[in-house]
């Protein structure tokens, strides 16, 4: 009996979608890590926001994952490291970068870009850098020939929230006298394994000079918890719009002792299921939301967080966090989970808080005029200033300052398949 052989034309269609290869930088900045792409470098179509912008950084992560695990992508299924940035040169006076920053979601389809990411904050700066998006003269003149090294300013535009931001990034002239960012150094930050250069970063005017830093108009709320599953129907809080949108309240309220480490909270789906409806509640009492259900779309605001009095207590890394040592103790919830260490823009609410004699955060740190606060967090410690005052009756928060530092993992190409945005 004969055999017939098939042939695949060569000038068929293929079945199969190609993979695109992209340049990106994966960078950890503070106590996240995130993937890094220069605006030029995206396909034309994601160069500007909508749908394909959104499935093509779906898709790099590897999201939407129903394991929850991101293991088709190169987020690691935790929100400190489900994120993505885009950096382009800015146009605006007395800027360098232009950075926008995506929450993607690790179980739906969303991208937030509400917001900002404080800590992936401290790698802007050097990666603009590295990327070639800082003047190569402003680069070249910051340099000390006396000093081992020195720093570069790298004013930042934050698009997300119309933000000015500047990252104070050390930089030494390396082979060739070629200037270098510095990212070994003998840092410390709680919540990284290893040290590295310090990046200070100062958040300019954090809040609009025509909003109030406290939306509700007052330092302390009588919040309206009733369903939210608390043994009473009311708790104080003080709602923030400073860094990120955020609520505050007593962790006793709550339950609570404010020394919480993650397992003790992610691991309860009933614990979690109050949290989000108190979350909700509160978007709701801040004006960010019409009605509850919009929460759902919006989970990377608000944050929300409990205080408590200075308390000694052990760290997730073993590590003991003596009450002598910090000023109060803070926990807070990002995208349903307590987060393994702290926010960076959560770290600026809170700044702003402690800094503004009355509200709850101030009270936890012994009340009184301060200028900065050192707060225990799950993974150790941080040392937060800020600056606020009363302009035309509304608080205003002049700056915020913080430090952190970043380091880059991986640079290269990612790859995508090309049928997915």
């Amino acid at each position: 009996m004969a055999q017939t052989n098939s042939k695949i034309n060569p000038k068929s269609k293929p079945s199969f979608a190609p993979q695109l290869s992209v340049p990106a930088t994966y960078m950890r900045g503070g106590t996240s890590k995130g993937t890094f792409f220069k605006l030029s470098d995206l396909p034309e179509r994601c160069q500007v926001a909508g749908e394909s912008r959104d499935n093509f950084l779906l898709r790099i992560i590897g999201s939407p994952d129903p394991y929850g695990k991101q293991i088709d992508g190169l987020g690691n299924g935790s929100s400190s490291t489900s994120k993505t940035v885009i950096l382009s040169a800015s146009d605006r006076p007395d800027h360098d970068v232009n950075y926008l920053f995506g929450q993607v979601n690790i179980a739906k389809p969303m991208i937030d870009w509400a917001g900002n990411c404080g800590n992936l904050t401290a790698a802007v700066g050097a990666c603009a850098i590295n990327m070639g998006l800082v003047d190569t003269d402003k680069i070249a003149n910051s340099i000390d020939e006396d000093a081992e090294s020195s720093i570069c300013e790298v004013r930042i535009w934050q698009e997300n929230i119309g933000k000015t931001i500047i990252a104070h990034v050390p930089v030494y002239k390396g082979a060739n006298d070629k200037v270098q960012v510095q990212e070994t150094g003998d840092f410390e930050l709680d919540g990284v394994t290893f040290p590295a250069a310090e990046v200070k970063i100062e958040f300019i005017d954090p809040v609009d000079a025509t909003s109030d830093m406290f939306p509700t108009g007052n330092l302390v709320d009588d919040f309206d918890v009733t369903d939210c599953g608390l043994n009473t129907d009311s708790v104080q809080a003080t709602f923030i719009s400073a860094g990120i949108p955020t609520i505050f309240m007593k962790a006793e309220d709550l339950g609570f002792t404010g020394t919480e480490l993650q397992g003790e909270i992610n691991r309860d789906g009933d614990l979690l299921t109050k949290l989000e409806k108190i979350r909700a509640t509160g978007g709701v009492a801040m004006g960010l939301f019409k009605d509850v259900s919009e929460a759902q779309i919006s989970q990377h605001i608000p944050k929300i967080a409990w205080v408590g009095a200075a308390q000694s207590y052990t760290a997730s890394s073993s590590k003991s966090v003596d009450a002598d040592e910090i000023d109060l103790v803070v926990r807070a919830m990002s995208m349903g989970q307590l987060h393994h260490a702290m926010m960076g823009t959560a770290a600026v609410a809170i700044a702003a808080a402690a800094t503004t004699q009355g509200t709850l955060v101030n009270q936890a740190a012994g009340a009184g005029e301060l200028t900065e606060v050192r707060f225990g967090h799950p993974s150790g410690t941080l040392l937060v200033g800020g600056k606020t005052e009363q302009v035309d009756g509304r608080w205003q928060a002049k700056k915020v300052s913080m430090s952190r530092s970043a380091r880059r993992i991986m640079i290269g190409e990612v790859f995508v398949p090309a049928d997915a945005f």
